[in-house]
């Protein structure tokens, strides 16, 4: 796959990628001399908000089975059986987060929270409408205050969303992408169930779980996982172009966090 990834990056942002390429991947592709003088003065924020800028495709899915194989393929359910009432992310990056929401969530949206916990990090005085979420462990999604209702189901074993055709105005995910190990068929799934210019927030970090997140994850940096995430968008299809906001509260100093979002088409 790492092949391919290099063939996407550098036919999208060519000035960008010999920035944010992960060792293993340079001095595969052609860059211009220049790229390296101009990237020095540029910030991380501005370049996590440029990989999706411009990126150029290719036709057709370019991953396969073995990217998003993990260390640990025993059953999930095994894993996610111990509640863990916890936070994934740092304090700072938690507020970062609630504070985006703040700004993107209206009330009396419904919402679907997908690989939902305890806590889905939204702002205490959003007053949602159908607030589901959907995830893996009874007990901690018994404990999601935020939440009107919630199933539980292993995605990984079936990617279909037990919900009616655009039943929600948003769909989240916090810092879990990196474990849906069928991820275009789940972002079909979240386009189905959003209504038309519904949006759908995906959140990420550098925290994970290794041995349950996807091999691809893995071997790649911050900017390469903005474009795979972008990547998921455009192939699931009825989405308008992805983009990247880097929320990171203090860079260098705590979680960076960065939000891939898309809507969903208008119909016709």
């Amino acid at each position: 796959m790492r092949s391919r990834l290099i063939a996407l990056l550098a036919s999208s942002q060519s000035h960008l990628v010999s920035s944010f390429l992960t060792p293993a991947l340079k001095g595969r592709v052609a860059i211009s001399s220049s790229s390296s003088t101009s990237l020095k003065s540029s910030s991380m924020k501005e370049l996590a908000e440029k990989v999706l800028a411009n990126p150029k495709f290719p036709p057709e899915w370019p991953f396969s089975p073995a990217d998003f194989e993990r260390t640990d393929e025993s059953d999930d359910s095994i894993f996610y059986d111990q509640p863990r009432l916890v936070y994934h992310i740092d304090d700072y990056a938690v507020r970062a987060l609630t504070q985006y929401y703040s700004r993107n969530l209206e009330d009396g949206e419904d919402v679907l929270d997908i690989c939902s916990s305890w806590v889905s990090h939204y702002p205490e005085e959003f007053k949602g409408g159908n607030v589901v979420g959907l995830g893996m462990n009874d007990y901690e999604l018994s404990q999601n205050k935020q939440l009107s209702s919630y199933v539980v189901k292993d995605l990984n074993k079936d990617p279909t969303f037990p919900f009616e055709d655009e039943s929600f105005d948003k769909v989240t995910c916090v810092v879990s992408v990196d474990y849906l190990n069928q991820p275009l068929e789940i972002f079909k799934e979240i386009n189905r169930v959003l209504r038309p210019e519904g949006e759908c927030i995906i959140s990420m970090s550098n925290r994970c779980f290794p041995t349950k997140a996807f091999r691809i994850w893995l071997q790649t940096n911050d900017l390469e996982h903005i474009f795979i995430v972008g990547s998921f968008f455009h192939y699931a299809g009825g989405f308008d172009p992805p983009s990247c906001e880097d929320i990171s509260p203090n860079p260098g100093r705590s979680d960076p966090l960065f939000i891939v979002k898309a809507a969903k088409k208008r119909g016709d």
